[in-house]
């Protein structure tokens, strides 16, 4: 099974082949002209994967035994060159890492599209609606609020993604086995080469950081689905009978398999699911590495979590910007759903500001809930002033550290 894994990789394995093949010309491993093939043959191989010419299969123990095989079969003893001073373990850790760098580029790029969605639909509209503590009626809130708070997660999202992009991107290509080679490898160029940031220096540490850095990108990545869980049990909720402030454009839901009066939410149901592989990818990955220093077999194992864990998180994330442009909100249930009760706060508020102690202005309060506004959710909303609050969102500092995500792209 695990050749099938290495299909995520192998485009990666290829483009550090190509960058380790170079850097051996530049020590004088390699002729010029023999590098130059090798990279040839390995742009053909990579171009015949896309078109399906070439497919990683069971023939094969891995991508890079696929990768060698099909050098040597074009290139004769000139391919049998390519692992000079080179080993599998440095292999699957460049190739894995360029892949994860890849990968919290996604995770970054969706975050910052959702945070956009959200920023978006909370200049444009902002609905009376019930805020919920304990999922029990609390004080008037705003779909603006709403939507801020969840562009607000998700722009913080798309920087955990870029922070974690930020400390993987050191190249451990050079490091083989663990322990360095016998050659003045230029492993500056090859951290050049490959876009890295740094490279790796220790050959101990890369073979140390091995499912650690991996841990981090899922981190990140568990960050954005676990405010995408919290999202769908929002719109879970949003869209039942009892409170009906949600309608989802129909491609999200399905019928019933009996029940002809019912359309489920089966997509953000699903959505909500994600979070749980993450996790479990998560929690696997953690539990591989009870090892000690150097590299050991068990290691192989962290590559299935981590292709589960993106694949799952990334489907799910993928589908979120058009959910959230699509959702219209009910404002005539949104108005039934305002009772007497959830204007006591304010209320409380008022008369501390007149000069009565907050706990004194508490009890009143409960007996006697209105404020000066009465039962209007829009005045209660227009006296919300402190930061953050309905009448002070802060949309503008939201989008500007959205434009900020966006220049570092």
């Amino acid at each position: 099974g695990d050749v099938l894994l290495d299909r995520e990789f192998i485009q990666d394995d290829i483009t550090a082949s190509a960058a380790h093949a170079r850097g051996l010309a530049r020590i004088g491993i390699l002729t010029s002209s023999e590098a130059e093939a090798m990279c040839r043959e390995l742009a053909a191989l990579s171009e015949d994967l896309k078109s399906g010419a070439f497919v990683l299969d069971e023939r094969y123990e891995d991508c890079h035994s696929a990768i060698e095989s099909r050098l040597v079969e074009r290139l004769g003893d000139v391919g049998r060159k390519i692992h000079t001073g080179r080993s599998r373990n440095d292999q699957i850790l460049v190739a894995t890492r360029l892949w994860l760098k890849r990968k919290l580029g996604e995770v970054q790029a969706l975050s910052r599209e959702v945070a956009e969605v959200c920023l978006l639909r909370a200049q444009a509209e902002a609905l009376p609606m019930p805020g919920y503590t304990h999922l029990q009626r609390a004080v008037v809130s705003s779909t603006a609020m709403w939507w801020a708070g969840f562009a607000e997660a998700f722009i913080d999202n798309a920087v955990r993604a870029r922070q974690a992009g930020e400390w993987i991107d050191a190249n451990p290509l050079g490091t083989a086995a663990g322990y360095g080679v016998n050659l003045p490898l230029d492993r500056g160029f090859s951290t050049q080469e490959l876009g890295f940031a740094r490279m790796q220096v220790s050959p101990i540490y890369a073979q140390l950081s091995r499912g650690k850095y991996e841990l981090a990108a899922v981190d990140a990545l568990a960050a954005a689905a676990l405010d995408l869980r919290r999202l769908a049990w929002d719109l879970s909720l949003f869209t039942t009978a009892e409170f009906g402030f949600v309608s989802l454009p129909a491609q999200y839901t399905t019928g019933s398999s009996i029940m002809p009066n019912k359309r489920n939410p089966d997509l953000v149901e699903l959505m909500r699911a994600t979070y749980a592989s993450i996790a479990a990818a998560r929690t696997e990955l953690e539990q591989l590495l009870s090892l000690p220093s150097g590299y050991h077999r068990d290691l192989q194992f962290t590559k299935g979590p981590l292709v589960h864990a993106f694949g799952r998180g990334l489907g799910a994330l993928a589908l979120l910007p058009n959910l959230l442009r699509g959702l219209q909100w009910r404002p005539e249930r949104l108005a039934q759903a305002f009772d007497e009760g959830m204007y006591a706060t304010d209320k409380a508020v008022e008369l501390a500001v007149a000069g009565l102690p907050f706990r004194e202005a508490y009890k009143l309060a409960a007996a006697e809930p209105l404020p000066s506004h009465g039962a209007d959710p829009q005045a209660s909303l227009d006296a919300r002033v402190s930061p953050g609050g309905a009448a002070a969102l802060g949309l503008d500092v939201l989008a500007g550290r959205l434009a900020a995500i966006r220049a570092s792209d």
